[in-house]
């Protein structure tokens, strides 16, 4: 490899041998390793830590007191924490550069002091929190040696049962030995995506080690090289975390997996053992209802858990608004290959835009030889192209498609070219007979997607209505000299051409095309204006307030700029923030821009269309492009995203002369308004990774998530120049929480082969939208800072300001209510020593171990009380759990308080909302009245709609609070029972009027 030093090695386990159960954490523990021990005095110091032989003690050295003293018996251990959840961590500031991942703490003796440690690496601190819990869960290891440890749990001896019913089906002999070849292809069969290379390998070093003359394989060989290969380390620490230590889950432990971690919130226990069954490849573990590692391993890789919310692979979205109202997918110049001015006409490139989902399609007509047009200049036959679009027009999506013509023909050529259309589109050609009124009169409305299902529009130059004759003159714009090939290197002409059209072409035209105008001045409903990228760029940074407004209504294309002679793409994120619905992409060029786009239209089952944010569709709404802050309404949202690990890496393309030896990182970029965009970065993995570990978290604030899209980039560091690998963009509204797996792409955007990688996503203050809320997610920490998105602003008009003034103390008592719910839930994980990533199970299951006496009843039970689940105290209990039942009864008088208000405080602000509204036609002669001119006018109606959209995000917002709040009660009385803090009612619970939480069909919402 050159000897180059790499960045950074992820492992720190000093042998390639991967964990694959209780007994590999055990006997890596008895070796011993260095860890920071983290002090409350702020000092921090390395010691080298052992478990003895007896499995009886932790040791440390070097230490002051003698060797009896430096040692903590695993009997005195009460809990074990991950993350940097204690006091000595949260208040201590040196320790703020040590990796959250790799800190965990031992909680040990009658006090529940604190062992704050650090580990060199994340993986290095999931075997030691692996082994001492499975010590604690099996007490009668203590002090029996190392004798079998790990290899008597029910998930192992599963794995090892099935693993030899595998080998006796390839072993025809009976003989308990196979040949390598079969041995290879029977791992490779059970373990898709391994390389043979690695497994061969594998074998070899076997046979070495062991000095056999044959390259036959035992059962043991098998057995052994099998959970080396295919054990993911990653997803085994999370199985021992979900499995309380038995290395497989059973039905109640994949539920609570599913409500707590996945945000599925009404999973049943028939949906999980039906899974169990489904994922599960043992015999023994199907019948028993038991879920072992391979079989969790297939689940977390399998469709039902990839990042895409399912929901969105189909047609999701409200199909039946005006047209101008979706963000369209629109291909530029698709008939090209290659550049732009030599690139050859194909059809398949036609083709290839029409199945990515593609709705809008141009088409350059020029005049043709025997009185034939042609597509392009001198490129293929018109009436191919035509028929290949008919043919393929509606076979991905059953939405209008709309042809935008660029034709420069004589007026003979265009009478055939409205034949060919005729003829070749027949009923399916949308023309003006069958508009609702005439080109030149208003409608109300364009019609919707849903209303032009199977329509081909015409989009083209048309006559004006009081044109009477045969054929007339139209201006003829620069871009239509751009489209048909010509690049324009000189500066276009001060006049505008001339272009002679026919009445036969104008009046299959559907929407009239215009080039650049005033955004002041209202065209027609049915035109569509269409902008260079430079011109489209000026107007979205200068004018950013106007081209939303005007796109509310009219149909707006950008084109790439006719300089990209390399077929190159904009970046798309820039105009869709100004509301533009066209952005025309060369589809042939792959690159990040297409990556962004096949991430937005994946956000509506890929048909094309996708509805743009409610600020840009609502007449009287407030929304800047060039938003750096806030956005009125609502609170920004926090995405985190932990990169846990990467799988089935392949070599990048083209990278043949740099061996077998790959050094991945990963990139995570955010797209969307200028206060979104950032990226960030993971180190770079140990040579020859193709299945590195990561475990490293990303936080980003997320202002405006309709606008947003993640994408993530896999690529191989080197020096020269760093190679891609793979990459996947979804829209931030398609994201789901919890552990997830992610499909990487190749640069063309087809699947790379088992590529993908492993992550966890946590969203808070996400809002509803028709999405159930997710809870088992973090909540933002100091939620009171800067509450600026609920803010009403002085509009300079009496009348206005009297209106709005009433409302800002239900504005307040909204943010107060939803604040100190969120605040109340922070302060409980803290006090249960949990970071603010912890889950609710997590922070019940910590409580519970506190309440749980060694012989008898939990010392706290669960009661309802008016139908909310408070916990209530028996016995005698010490001040820190008393203090911890009070933080529980918070959280839930926190929430009780916000149910039982939110109704009365969202009728107060809707109806501020409705008595603003009145005003809304009047808004010009009330600034008259006022003697508000130019920029002070302006400014009243800025400040107008800025209100308007701040009481509309917090009615909704309060809504949707109201039904988290019920959803975080369900979750708190399924954690409590679960640990056995039993109901003393009827045994069940089901929290105030929730039915079937938001169309959820995942249960009947009881527990």
């Amino acid at each position: 490899s050159g000897g180059r030093k790499k960045t950074v090695s992820f492992s720190s386990m000093p042998s390639e041998k991967k964990v694959s159960s209780a007994a590999d954490c055990l006997a890596f523990m008895q070796g011993g390793c260095e860890l920071k021990k983290v002090r409350p005095n702020s000092r921090i110091y390395s010691r080298f830590y052992t478990l003895d032989p007896e499995l009886a003690c932790l040791r440390w050295e070097p230490s002051k007191k003698d060797g009896d003293r430096a040692r903590l018996d695993i009997s005195a251990i009460r809990e074990v924490r991950t993350g940097k959840s204690t006091e000595t961590f949260l208040h201590n500031g040196p320790s703020d550069h040590l990796a959250e991942e790799a800190a965990f703490s031992i909680i040990h003796g009658d006090e529940y002091q604190s062992l704050d440690l650090v580990a060199l690496s994340a993986d290095v601190a999931n075997i030691w929190v692996t082994g001492l819990r499975y010590l604690l869960s099996h007490p009668g290891s203590i002090g029996g040696g190392d004798g079998g440890v790990g290899e008597g749990s029910i998930g192992n001896k599963m794995r090892q049962n099935w693993l030899a019913a595998e080998f006796a089906l390839v072993d025809e002999d009976g003989h308990g030995i196979v040949s390598e070849d079969t041995a290879v292809a029977t791992i490779c069969k059970l373990c898709p995506g391994i390389r043979e290379a690695k497994v061969r390998l594998r074998f070899k070093e076997i046979q070495r080690s062991k000095e056999k003359l044959t390259s036959h394989v035992t059962l043991e060989e098998f057995q052994e090289a099998y959970c080396e290969l295919c054990t993911r380390p990653d997803v085994y620490f999370l199985l021992v975390q979900l499995s309380k230590d038995r290395e497989c889950l059973d039905a109640q432990d994949l539920r609570l997996f599913l409500e707590t971690e996945q945000g599925l919130p009404l999973a049943t226990t028939e949906g999980c053992l039906e899974l169990l069954r489904r994922f599960e490849p043992s015999t023994a573990g199907r019948e028993r209802g038991l879920l072992g590692l391979d079989g969790f391993t297939l689940y977390l890789q399998s469709a039902e858990c990839q990042l895409l919310d399912p929901e969105h692979q189909n047609v999701c979205q409200d199909m039946k608004m005006p047209l101008s109202h979706y963000f369209i997918s629109a291909s530029y110049r698709s008939y090209l290959l290659d550049d732009q001015v030599h690139g050859r006409a194909d059809l398949g490139g036609l083709i290839r835009a029409l199945q990515a989902g593609c709705r809008c399609l141009e088409l350059g007509v020029t005049d043709g030889p025997e009185g034939e047009p042609l597509l392009g200049v001198d490129h293929g036959t018109d009436g191919n192209a035509l028929e290949v679009v008919n043919k393929y027009a509606f076979l991905t999506s059953q939405y209008p498609l709309l042809l935008y013509l660029c034709q420069r023909c004589s007026p003979s050529q265009q009478r055939t070219l409205a034949q060919h259309l005729k003829k070749v589109f027949g009923p399916k050609l949308y023309t003006p007979e069958s508009l609702p009124v005439s080109l030149g009169g208003r409608a109300t409305t364009l019609p919707s997607p849903e209303q032009l299902k199977g329509k081909v529009l015409l989009v083209g130059k048309k006559l004006p209505p009081e044109e009477e004759g045969s054929e007339g003159e139209v201006s003829e714009e620069d871009e239509e000299i751009e489209e048909l090939g010509v690049v324009l290197v000189v500066p276009p002409p001060p006049q505008p051409r001339r272009l002679r059209l026919r009445r036969e072409l104008s009046d299959l035209v559907t929407v009239a095309r215009i080039g650049s105008t005033p955004m002041t001045l209202d065209p027609p409903y049915w035109t569509l204006c269409s902008l260079g990228e430079g011109e489209a760029g000026r107007l979205a940074s200068e004018s950013p307030e106007e081209l939303v407004n005007f796109t509310k209504r009219n149909l707006t294309r950008v084109r790439p700029s006719s300089v990209r002679l390399d077929s190159s793409n904009p970046n798309p994120q820039g105009y869709w923030k100004g509301g533009v619905q066209l952005v025309a992409l060369n589809q042939q060029t792959p690159g990040a821009m297409l990556d962004l786009t096949r991430g937005r239209f994946m956000q509506n089952g890929g048909c094309g269309y996708v509805l743009r944010p409610a600020v840009m569709r609502e007449e009287v709404s407030y929304f800047s492009a060039q938003s750096q802050g806030c956005v009125p309404g609502v609170p920004p949202q926090t995405l985190r995203v932990k990169v846990i690990s990467a799988h089935s890496l392949p070599k990048p393309q083209g990278s043949g002369a740099k061996g077998e030896v790959i050094d991945p990182y990963v990139v995570l970029e955010l797209h969307g308004v200028p206060a979104d965009c950032t990226e960030q970065r993971t180190r770079t993995a140990a040579q020859n990774q193709d299945d590195p570990l990561f475990d490293e978290t990303f936080e980003f604030q997320v202002n405006m998530p309709e606008l947003a899209l993640l994408r993530f980039v896999v690529l191989d560091d080197d020096y020269i120049g760093d190679d891609f690998i793979g990459q996947y963009t979804i829209a931030f509204e398609c994201l789901q929480p919890g552990y997830r797996n992610v499909p990487l792409l190749g640069l063309a955007g087809d699947p790379l082969p088992h590529g993908s990688l492993f992550v966890h996503i946590a969203i808070t203050n996400r809002r509803g939208g028709g999405k159930a809320q997710r809870w088992g997610l973090s909540v933002r920490r100091g939620v009171r800072r800067g509450r600026e998105y609920v803010t009403l602003r002085n509009t300079g008009i009496k009348v206005l300001d009297d209106t709005f003034r009433p409302a800002s103390g239900p504005l307040r008592e909204a943010t107060d209510l939803r604040e100190d719910a969120l605040s109340a839930t922070v302060a409980f994980k803290e006090q249960c020593g949990l970071p603010p990533m912890a889950t609710l199970k997590q922070c019940i299951q910590s409580l519970a171990t506190r309440l749980q006496s060694p012989d008898g009843p939990p010392s706290a039970t669960l009661t309802l009380k008016e139908g909310y689940p408070y916990l209530e105290p028996v016995g005698n209990l010490t001040d820190a759990t008393r203090k911890l039942l009070n933080g529980y009864d918070t959280i839930i008088s926190s929430n009780k308080q916000l149910i039982e208000n939110a109704d009365g405080v969202h009728e107060r602000i809707a109806q501020v909302q409705k008595e603003g509204m009145v005003f809304h036609e009047d808004l010009a002669r009330l600034g008259e009245k006022e003697n508000l001119k130019g920029r002070k006018q302006s400014k009243a109606v800025e400040s107008f709609a800025w209100n308007i959209t701040v009481l509309k995000g917090q009615c909704d917002l309060l809504r949707s609070a109201k039904l988290d709040a019920l959803d975080m009660l369900r979750q708190l009385a399924l954690a409590c029972e679960v640990s056995g803090l039993i109901l003393t009612s009827d045994g069940h619970y089901t929290p105030h009027g929730l039915s079937s939480r938001r169309g959820s069909s995942h249960g009947n919402g009881r527990i």
